[in-house]
């Protein structure tokens, strides 16, 4: 029995070795840094929203063309083999000449190319601001697996040290059996840890567009970060002005106004001027004989525009440039909103982290210690060496996560407020 005891724990202690030793080698470290700038060079969703600006400047350069002109041929023969009344050649060309459609057409390109940057930039503040909390859900994985770490190391130390006090016969085999159970759970929650651990790790390759299944990320840095001040007043005066995406919902409002623009301008009279030449050959009929002559003709054609007295388009597109600026005063009323809500969480938080910091943590660990020193001399039960551990545990995982809210709730300010300085070291 005192044998087996000895040998399971051998065996769980190298299998934790071995697979500790097997995914350390696919990692590869990365700063962020370098993380955040391949984001920007690679990740595909973004390259894909990079095509919107192309495909708005490609439609500018369509808009800018002219109206083609037209040339027509045609060939008359008055049944000249029989009556000898002659043929004809006319040729013509023409053009169609829209006023005012063209400018119109090229202006709301134009508005239309802005916003699609607008909107490109706006989408790479959500994604920068979303790359970089994955970036930091892969830290706090990390400290949280150390956490886990930890743990097992203690209970499995217990747990050997049980192992040798029931080979002394200082205890029975019921208790030994009950310590390496102990470990064994605390070791399934250790493997538990380290596949979340890993799975975020995974979760860089999406945002930098890489994906490689023998190597993963490996991020550099703390969820540690300064604590920053700010200036409500100043911080709402910089999100009117900086957010994309409300510059965004401004450019809008300005395609919608050149939307209404091209409306109105499609009502314009439209008109063609057309010029040909005729060649009409000898009539040789002897009762209406005709000599050979050229002719010139010039046209104008002008459609009589009875369809514009149905003003239905034009009361559509007005409608939306009112719905266009209604949508920006909500959007500014959200931005104020929303700063104000991510200011009063990120001073929240970091109360909170203060609070983890004076004493709490040092506190923990020290009756921790003092259990299990005290469980060593026989002083005190295992079941509160347990309860220590897991109130030790229990208090740091919430720490990090405190932390880790923190830090993310100073992205969502400082991207509700158009601001960027965030830096992990």
């Amino acid at each position: 029995m005192r044998k087996e005891f000895l040998l399971a724990f051998i065996g769980l202690f190298v299998s934790s070795a071995l697979y500790s030793q097997n995914l350390e080698r696919t990692q590869q470290t990365i700063d962020y840094k370098t993380y955040i700038e391949q984001v920007g060079k690679q990740n595909l969703g973004y390259a894909s929203e990079k095509l919107n600006v192309s495909v708005a400047e490609a439609e500018l350069k369509a808009t800018k063309v002219f109206n083609d002109p037209e040339l027509s041929i045609e060939y008359g023969d008055n049944d000249d083999k029989h009556m000898l009344m002659g043929r004809s050649v006319a040729v013509e060309l023409s053009k169609t000449f829209s006023i005012g459609k063209r400018g119109a057409n090229i202006d709301l390109a134009k508005s239309e190319k802005e916003l699609n940057e607008a909107l490109l930039e706006d989408y790479f503040h959500r994604l920068r601001a979303e790359a970089t909390l994955a970036y930091l859900e892969a830290v706090k994985q990390s400290e949280l697996y150390r956490v886990k770490e930890n743990s097992y190391g203690n209970i499995r130390l217990l747990a050997e040290d049980d192992s040798i006090r029931f080979a002394l016969g200082k205890i029975t085999d019921v208790d030994a059996m009950h310590s390496k159970l102990e470990a064994e759970i605390a070791y399934n929650d250790l493997l538990q840890a380290r596949t979340e651990l890993f799975n975020s790790y995974s979760s860089l390759g999406l945002w930098t567009g890489i994906f490689d299944e023998d190597v993963i990320y490996n991020p550099f840095g703390s969820l540690q970060t300064k604590e920053r001040s700010f200036n409500s007043g100043q911080l709402l005066r910089t999100a009117l002005t900086n957010r994309a995406d409300l510059i965004a919902a401004l450019k809008n409002v300005d395609v919608a106004g050149k939307e209404l623009k091209v409306t109105q301008r499609e009502r314009n009279m439209d008109f063609d001027l057309a010029v040909g030449y005729n060649y009409n050959t000898e009539v040789r009929n002897e009762i209406a004989p005709a000599p050979k002559f050229n002719g010139v003709t010039v046209g104008v054609a002008i459609p009589l525009k009875f369809s514009n007295a149905n003003k239905g388009a034009v009361h559509a597109a007005e409608f939306r440039k009112q719905q266009a600026e209604l949508n920006y005063q909500q959007a500014e009323l959200e931005v104020q909103t929303s700063v104000m809500q991510s200011l009063r969480q990120y001073l929240s938080l970091l109360e909170q982290v203060k609070r983890y910091e004076t004493g709490m943590m040092d506190n923990a660990k020290a009756i921790l210690d003092g259990k299990i020193y005290s469980y060593k001399r026989g002083e005190t039960s295992r079941l509160e060496v347990l309860v220590a551990q897991q109130t030790y545990d229990e208090l740091r995982t919430t720490y990090i996560e405190t932390v880790f809210k923190s830090f993310a709730a100073l992205i969502e300010l400082e991207r509700n407020a158009g601001i960027w300085d965030i830096a992990i070291e």
